[in-house]
């Protein structure tokens, strides 16, 4: 005779266990930071492996740590400066949740900047990119809103005060390889790019104005000022512009979430390139997105003071009485 193996018995099942807790979802915004940091940390083990970057293996390690350092400082510090709990508080998930934005700027700071055999710039970059998150910021609707992109705020600074460090050469990122090698790399990193900016951070709208943007303004400058279509329009072609795009722009704490404000911004910022370019100004694009996250900083603090201040200019002053009847004209009794 066959017999019918039993059922396993579960806490639901058992009328006196309750049943068990349903797994709480992940935050989009925290499966966004999980796989930037994966795909950063994976760039940058290829690098120093394969690919042939220029720094020191032992840059991005005291990148990763300073940065680690300086974010849980300044968190503490704020914190105990408003009275609130820190975001790092609640286990050892939270604490490693907390630290993925740290990740991100340490190794970016390491990865697109070059300062030769000193480690001081690079860990410059880091400290300055995790204060930037507490000492420009913006309330809005109760909350404090970092204004600059944390990477690349500390990437314009150590590129503005320190003039003989430069950027990563954009060699570096194909030195090692050969052939279609050559062609795979950029691809991966658009597909990656391009996988997390769809599906996570819904940021495509910006990149198609920055894109979109990037050629206009090469077409402005080939036609206005007669400079080379092809060498303005070569850089959209690089590793480094793609990690740019993909990784940089995209930042989902400093970028508008509407599709039209997203436009927008991107095509700001490819204008603000253009200028800078124009102006002789190296190192545009960090600088242009410096300067447009500035610019929507100033939007975002005063737009609800002007609607506050036109509000009150509307409202009738409380101190005067209220209107009477045209003269001549009696009211009813009752």
């Amino acid at each position: 005779m066959t017999t019918v193996p039993a059922r396993p018995v579960t806490g639901s099942d058992r009328p006196d266990e309750p049943p068990l807790p349903a797994r709480q979802p992940v935050d989009v915004r925290i499966k966004a930071l999980r796989r930037f940091a994966g795909s950063i940390t994976v760039v940058t083990v290829l690098g120093h492996t394969v690919l042939g970057f220029e720094p020191a293996r032992i840059v991005p390690i005291l990148c990763v740590l300073v940065s680690y350092t300086a974010s849980l400082a300044f968190e503490t510090m704020d914190a105990w400066a408003l009275g609130r709990r820190p975001e790092y508080a609640g286990g050892w998930r939270q604490v490693v949740n907390f630290l993925l934005p740290a990740h991100i700027v340490g190794l970016a700071s390491a990865l697109i900047l070059y300062a030769n055999s000193s480690v001081w710039p690079y860990l410059f970059a880091a400290v300055v990119a995790n204060a930037s998150k507490y000492l420009v910021r913006v309330r809005v609707k109760g909350r404090y809103r970092h204004v600059f992109n944390p990477s690349n705020s500390g990437i314009s600074a150590t590129l503005l005060l320190f003039p003989w460090v430069g950027g990563a050469p954009p060699y570096q990122f194909t030195n090692f390889t050969h052939g279609i090698i050559d062609w795979l790399v950029p691809l991966l990193v658009l597909v990656m790019g391009t996988l997390l900016n769809a599906q996570l951070t819904r940021k495509m709208p910006l990149i198609a104005g920055w894109v979109g943007g990037i050629v206009a303004q090469a077409v402005l400058r080939w036609a206005i000022f007669d400079q080379s279509l092809a060498g303005a329009l070569i850089p959209l072609t690089g590793v480094g512009f793609l990690l740019f795009t993909n990784y940089m722009i995209t930042d989902p704490g400093t970028t508008p979430v509407r599709p039209g404000r997203q436009v927008a911004f991107g095509v700001g910022t490819a204008a603000l390139y253009g200028l800078l370019v124009v102006s002789g100004v190296a190192f545009g694009y960090f600088f242009a997105l410096t300067i447009a996250c500035g610019l929507r900083g100033l939007c975002m603090f005063a737009g609800p003071r002007m609607a506050r201040y036109r509000a009150n200019r509307r409202r009738p002053d409380a101190g005067e009485p209220a209107a009477g009847p045209p003269a001549g004209v009696t009211q009813p009794a009752g």
